[in-house]
């Protein structure tokens, strides 16, 4: 009871580690961020720090590869491994009793003999270039040293380098001087950049204008064709109704002239009519009251002669309108003008053929003394006749009548060889 009253309890943060060794214990016993119990007398209990360690590792005038010496600082963050028993024993071994900044110093000697032998392998130019690659160089060859001490380290970077004779700030120069061309070929190139860019807008900016401009023309030409167009199709239907209306009322005039020529064609068809039945009439009054034979049959001649000119004024009166209306009524006029020239026809012929050489004989002596007279007319305008006789003739007037009784003797034989008709035996057969 009283043994166990004087056992100590202790604990640790997660920043140490606390080191038990001793009595009943063949090995050390390593406790992180917890608790332990220890006994007095018999056991003892160290702490260690785990606390991350910012080392600066300076090494000057170290010459580089090519015999530049140069000074360079580095920070580095170390700290002791717990996360690996094994490095954590490691480490307890070595730095256990220590405090932070005698282990500090350790660690930082390590890593500055790194840099430097790293320094040696590398020129100015590289180092200044390229900070990274020297970084992890040291990095990598640091880290293979400290992990046998149990101390991982976490990072280096290098902070500085300088040189005590202008070296850097040579290649500084000859670098600003590049900057500085490449600035001002970067300003210019900019500027030539800006100049097509601004360039390249304002013809983007033209082309667009004009382009809007097209397209307003193309559609104000699109307008006046479409209005066009559409005054065309009102002008031709409006066209189309006055033709209709234009077609309909000829129709229409057609019909009353055809109805008009209809009346008038009917009415000459009446007078023609009328006109025949005159004749027949005539020709009945002419039969009943007529005694001599000759003198029935010249009026009767006449009377047809009359006719058949009255008829042919008719006719002719009636082809004239016809001829007249046939423009205006076209087939219905030549049709009735046909008709009524082949009636008339017709009856001439009936007329002649039932008369025949009588008829034509009566007109042949209608118009013997008109021929008589036509050969006697050149004697009455002679002013003075000289007569010469023969050894058989007669002198005198009488031979001028013979003469012109001569010619007269002939007639008969020219009609007959012009017309075939034998006067003689024509006058005979009347006789008769």
């Amino acid at each position: 009871f009283i043994f166990c009253s004087t056992m100590s309890f202790y604990t640790s943060g997660p920043n140490e580690a606390l080191v038990l060794s001793g009595w009943p214990k063949s090995k050390p016993a390593y406790v992180v961020g917890g608790r332990v119990f220890k006994l007095p007398f018999i056991q003892k209990l160290q702490r260690i720090s785990l606390n991350l360690l910012t080392l600066n590792i300076e090494s000057k005038k170290i010459y580089t590869k090519l015999g530049v010496a140069i000074s360079v600082t580095g920070i580095a963050q170390v700290k002791i491994e717990s996360q690996n028993d094994d490095m954590l024993k490691t480490a307890c071994k070595q730095f256990l009793g220590m405090n932070e900044h005698q282990i500090s110093s350790i660690i930082s000697e390590t890593l500055e003999g790194h840099q430097r032998a790293i320094m040696g392998t590398m020129t100015v130019e590289e180092i200044y270039q390229d900070r990274q690659k020297f970084s992890q160089a040291v990095f990598e060859v640091a880290s293979r040293d400290l992990l046998n001490m149990g101390i991982t380290v976490v990072s280096f970077t290098l902070q500085s380098i300088s040189d005590e004779h202008d070296y850097l700030k040579s290649l500084g120069m000859g670098r600003t001087a590049e900057v500085h061309r490449d600035a001002r070929i970067g300003q210019a190139r900019q500027q030539s950049d800006s100049g097509i860019k601004e360039a390249s807008a304002l013809q983007t900016k033209q082309d667009a204008h004009y382009k809007n401009l097209i397209d307003i023309a193309q559609s104000e030409r699109d307008k006046l064709v479409k209005t066009a167009e559409y005054n065309i199709q009102i002008k031709t239907k409006k066209a189309d109704a006055d033709l209709a209306q234009d077609l309909q009322n000829a129709k229409v005039e057609q019909n009353i002239m055809h109805a008009n020529v209809g009346v008038i064609l009917i009415e000459r068809q009446k007078q023609i009519e009328l006109m025949e039945q005159e004749i027949t009439r005539r020709e009945k009054e002419l039969e009943a009251t007529v005694k001599l034979p000759a003198q029935a049959e010249k009026y009767r001649l006449e009377t047809i002669a009359e006719a058949e000119k009255n008829k042919a004024i008719l006719e002719a009166e009636a082809k004239a309108e016809a001829i007249k209306a046939r423009g205006e009524a076209n087939a219905f006029a030549i049709n009735a003008k046909a008709q009524a020239e082949a009636e008339a026809m017709k009856k001439q012929a009936e007329a002649f053929n039932q008369y025949q050489d009588a008829a034509i004989l009566d007109m042949v002596l209608e118009i013997l003394p008109r021929v008589a007279a036509e050969i006697a007319s050149p004697l009455a305008n002679v002013d003075k006749i000289t007569m010469v006789a023969g050894p058989n003739g007669d002198i005198g007037a009488a031979k001028i009548t013979g003469e012109v009784l001569e010619i007269m003797n002939k007639l008969p034989q020219t009609i007959n060889s012009l017309t075939g008709l034998d006067m003689q035996k024509t006058m005979n057969i009347s006789k008769v």
